[in-house]
């Protein structure tokens, strides 16, 4: 009898435990599903990757609503998800705002915003070779010697790879040596990798002795670097003239078509694209990646803000977004 009585307590609290998790299951599924409300889709420069990931991190922590797929790749292959691969994207953030106003202006995007520079650097560990000897003057030298291996992204993916095709041949006028970029550009071309921070990898695996690289890429990885020139390093506004007496050809908005672009000093741009699934909680995203929050972030990563920021379309700037131009960032 005792027994009995047992099994079907037993049942009994089966049931009960059937019964509520069938009650409480459509209140957790609703609860769960206001956890992430809406889904923030960013495709960005390589060299962003650091500092991307660390302000998504601190805006979905104060929008708890919010979460934010990141894709990195060259700039030039991030606008070409959109305009060849039709990818659903809200954000692109370009290491060089010819790649939003060339390719995605005015057909996938409306406006552009440049908010922060860089400069063109010369990374490598302390054990790579002659790294004990290597400066500013005789960088060409030993990246030339024969035991050296040295890399640099891809022109036709990467703003970073012409960028350091425009260094070659503006390294050429200033040192006075002829030829200089067209010996640089045909060593190691078996070390060419789609985007700068590819490039990483492959000199912490030993694989490589130095890179053309972005100073700020080089600082969050700790590498040890040497600055250039600044009539050389595209990091200099006021050089303009300069670096603009450069140029090359690259690969353009559709298959088999070359586009060219010219030297000028390094500014990144970003965009929110007229289709963007989120569109306006995009706008709130760049808000507050134009914010103190955000340029701080940019700075403790090695990076510095345009400020002001520009654009050369305002009268089609989010009004949200109009506060940040032509004034001096307070933080």
């Amino acid at each position: 009898m005792i027994i009995k009585l047992i099994i079907e307590l037993t049942k009994m609290r089966v049931i009960l435990s059937l019964s509520l998790a069938i009650l409480l299951f459509p209140i957790i599924a609703k609860s769960q599903s206001r956890v992430v409300q809406k889904e923030l889709i960013i495709f960005h420069a390589g060299s962003l990757s650091i500092p991307m990931k660390q302000i998504a991190q601190e805006y979905e922590k104060r929008n708890p609503g919010i979460k934010i797929f990141l894709e990195s790749a060259g700039s030039l292959v991030c606008a070409r998800k959109v305009t060849e691969l039709k990818k659903p994207c809200d954000i692109i953030a370009s290491s060089d705002y010819f790649v939003i106003n060339k390719l995605l202006i005015p057909d996938y995007a409306s406006w552009s915003i440049r908010f922060a520079t860089n400069e063109i650097v010369i990374a490598f560990q302390e054990k790579s070779k002659y790294s004990k000897e290597i400066n500013s003057d005789n960088w060409m030298d030993i990246l030339q010697k024969k035991d050296v291996i040295y890399s640099r992204s891809d022109p036709d993916s990467d703003p970073c790879g012409y960028r350091t095709v425009f260094t070659f041949m503006l390294a050429e006028k200033y040192y006075n040596k002829p030829g200089l970029a067209e010996k640089m550009l045909s060593k190691n071309k078996e070390y060419i990798r789609p985007k700068e921070v590819d490039l990483v990898a492959l000199l912490e695996s030993d694989a490589i002795d130095y890179m053309l690289q972005y100073k700020s890429v080089a600082i969050q990885h700790g590498l040890k670097y040497i600055e250039l020139p600044k009539e050389i390093n595209l990091g200099d506004p006021s050089k303009n003239e300069t670096y603009s007496s450069v140029s090359t050809d690259i690969a353009g908005s559709k298959p088999g078509i070359k586009m060219k672009v010219r030297g000028e000093y390094i500014n990144y741009s970003i965009t929110v694209l007229d289709q963007a699934p989120q569109k306006e909680e995009a706008v709130n995203f760049l808000e507050f990646f134009l914010g103190p929050a955000g340029t701080e972030i940019f700075k403790k990563n090695g990076q510095e803000p345009i400020i002001p920021f520009s654009t050369e379309q305002s009268d089609k700037l989010p009004l949200k977004l109009l506060k940040y131009l032509n004034k001096t960032q307070k933080n």
